[in-house]
């Protein structure tokens, strides 16, 4: 292990660096590549290849991380993603899953 990740390590041992949760998007057979494309793009910040990239894992791997937040920022992003899919009557759900 580097000194940097010793030196990380020991941070987050000490409750220094706040807690990170994933963003994970779950595959569903009804919600629109498109559309998964356009959450990713808007509420995650990819860039359009990014964003194909990943709804592609979520296709087939069945989830796929959107991205990496403090715990607040996250479930402000589940709470947007969660919302633009039931405007558009799309099922689409994500969870939180701490690092």
């Amino acid at each position: 292990m580097s000194v940097k990740n010793d030196i990380l390590e020991e941070i987050k041992h000490k409750n220094l660096l706040p807690e990170m949760y994933n963003v994970i998007l779950l595959n569903d057979n009804v919600t629109t590549m498109d559309f998964v494309v356009y959450i990713l793009e808007k509420i995650f910040d990819k860039s359009h290849s990014e964003a194909v990239n990943v709804m592609l894992r979520v296709h087939e791997l069945g989830e796929e991380v959107a991205g990496t937040y403090v715990k607040e920022v996250a479930e402000t992003k589940a709470s947007q993603v969660m919302s633009l899919a039931r405007q558009k009557n799309f099922p689409l759900r994500c969870k939180l899953e701490e690092t």
